[in-house]
């Protein structure tokens, strides 16, 4: 970035009221006052002509006299914009505006906070250390409430293997040892002592590096930041803590949360280390994938979740918007960051999840509902949508699962699904993320960020300045007709099955901030991904046998519905324990 442009920026406050690249020459061109009306200039830089090249990015246009007319408010603007910036807002202060997902006149059916699961004596511990770690969260507690194992054990088993593997993987930013062996100790007292905190009680955890650790490396994985060191505790971190968890370390995260880059690194998918894991929850992925943790916390915004355990064959779970509270992690977009676990098996969600949910004064976002999961709900009672056409756009593995699905005894019918053009929707994650950041644009710390490429943030954030208030507004709008239709669509439904990404079902549930669970389905063939996902193009290029996923959609705040549902189906399609060669 040039110093002329930095200047300009911040001197120029017209960006998105009335203004254009035109707009922002003119105002460092300091023009000439001849003022003939409706032509020249007045005062110091805001000209006709400048509204006029302004009108091309918002698709509009007005009249010479009309553009004439407001000059003199749009002057006004630019001295009020100049004020709003000179405000210091950090990155903890959420706009006035709070989204609900519960629309006006629909409400939340009461849930106790219940977790029913099956009793089962647990299996002998194995022998072999990496068969202990790649154990469910389940079974480990179950091993560690029988004595067979030690939490100070488990943890050293998984600090071993981050020793041993994650110089390949680069799941991790910070390991905490210290922290971890103190905290099984605590555990393994508890244990001794009689006290039982719950499911997750002993369980080593890696959390991804958006959360905040009181005195521990919170890097959000930029450059900017890599040296930041929170005086507090996240929320969940403070829940996970009194739940018993034994905190492994802050797992890695592409820079503010976009991508499986960080600092010069890229997290690796287990399954094929020349591709990155994907992200924004790339270590969490990667970590629990290769065995170096129990479970992982993730966070998603659109698709932070769902992407990167699509590519390392993890299960994922993205909660309601507001099951989880967000405060103490970096905010991205107010209106659609979601907290959720990252796992190897579906139940283990439901247990993290237990831990996960409440209210929270700290964000205003959450919501007063309990999370029940009961593992003898009857499936085959369910009725389960699905959209042919989603899966015309998916492949075989895709089409196995909704045979899988129609074998467990559900009443397959199809969803309808809405039938409109929403993917100006996308707008929301990038104006709120620009705003969220905004002085690393205006400052022009923006290119500390390694990744400098169109579809980077630096980029983004520059073009979102050019989204005007009014159609943001109209975007909002646009996401409360979603919101509507969906709503509608999911009445007499207990889920829908689809492709993660097909027909747009990832923004759209993200924007109506619906649940959604990425399990593991199969297996194919692929070519070297990028972070988008794409194959590479060139014919012939070699491929690796990488894993594929299935999701499951659920009604607002019924994520137990799913998570009864995805484990069935996991059983049915038997392809959930395979690991990763190598590790």
């Amino acid at each position: 970035m040039t110093a002329s442009r930095r200047d300009v920026l911040r001197g120029a406050a017209l960006t998105g009221v009335a203004a254009g690249a035109g707009a922002l020459g003119a105002c460092a061109e300091k023009p000439d006052r001849t003022g003939a009306a409706g032509e020249g200039p007045i005062d110091d830089g805001v000209t006709v002509r400048a509204v006029e090249q302004a009108e091309k990015l918002q698709g509009i246009a007005f009249t010479p006299d009309e553009r004439a007319m407001m000059l003199e408010q749009l002057e006004g603007k630019l001295e009020a914009l100049a004020a709003l910036r000179a405000i210091d807002m950090p990155n903890t202060l959420a706009p006035a505006l709070t989204f609900d997902p519960v629309l006006p006149g629909k409400s939340v059916g009461a849930q106790k906070n219940e977790l029913k699961l099956e009793p089962r004596a647990p299996r002998q511990l194995p022998s072999s250390d990496a068969d202990i770690a790649y154990a469910s969260v389940a079974e480990q507690g179950a091993w560690l409430r029988a004595g067979a194992i030690t939490s100070a054990d488990l943890t050293e088993l998984y600090l071993a293997r981050i020793a041993r593997f994650d110089t390949r993987l680069h799941a991790y930013i910070t390991v905490t040892p210290q922290i971890a062996r103190a905290q099984a100790a605590a555990a393994d007292e508890d244990f001794a002592e009689g006290r039982d905190r719950g499911p997750l009680h002993g369980i080593p955890y890696g959390l991804k590096d958006l959360a905040d650790t009181k005195g521990v490396l919170t890097t959000w994985g930029a450059t900017p930041f890599k040296d930041r060191i929170p005086d507090s505790d996240a929320e969940v971190v403070k829940k996970l803590r009194r739940a018993g968890a034994v905190l492994l370390g802050k797992t890695s995260c592409g820079a503010i949360a976009y991508g499986d880059q960080w600092f010069a690194e890229r997290t690796r998918n287990p399954w094929n280390l020349e591709e990155g894991s994907s992200g924004s929850s790339a270590g969490s992925a990667s970590a629990v994938a290769a065995g170096l943790c129990s479970f992982a916390i993730g966070t998603e915004t659109l698709g932070s979740i769902v992407s990167p355990s699509e590519r390392c064959g993890t299960t994922g779970l993205r909660p309601t918007f507001g099951r989880v509270s967000r405060a103490g992690f970096m905010a991205l977009c107010w209106s659609l960051d979601k907290v959720g676990p990252i796992c190897r098996t579906v139940e283990d969600t439901a247990l993290a999840l237990s831990e996960l949910n409440g209210y929270d004064a700290d964000d205003p976002a959450t919501a007063r509902v309990g999370f029940a999961y009961d593992a003898g709900l009857d499936v085959a009672g369910m009725t389960v949508g699905y959209v042919p056409a989603l899966f015309d756009e998916g492949d075989g593995v895709d089409k196995k699962a909704l045979e899988a699905m129609e074998r467990l005894g559900v009443t397959l019918k199809e969803f309808p699904w809405p039938d409109f053009d929403f993917q100006s929707l996308v707008e929301i994650v990038r104006v709120e993320a620009a705003a969220a950041f905004s002085e690393l644009t205006l400052s022009g710390r923006d290119d500390e960020l390694v990744w400098q490429e169109p579809r980077a943030w630096p980029n983004t954030w520059r073009a979102a300045r050019f989204i005007s208030a009014v159609d943001y507004v109209q975007i909002d709008r646009l996401r409360r007709k979603l919101m509507v239709e969906l709503s509608e669509a999911f009445e007499g439904f207990d889920a829908l099955i689809g492709p993660h990404y097909a027909g747009g079902a990832l923004l759209a549930a993200n924007a109506t901030g619906h649940p959604q669970l990425a399990l593991r389905a199969g297996f194919a063939q692929r070519a070297n991904r990028t972070r988008f996902r794409n194959p590479e193009e060139a014919e012939g290029a070699p491929t690796q046998r990488v894993p594929r996923g299935i999701s499951l959609w659920g009604d607002l705040f019924q994520e137990g519905k799913i998570i009864a549902l995805g484990r069935a189906l996991e059983a049915r399609l038997n392809v959930a324990d395979e690991r990763p060669p190598g590790f």
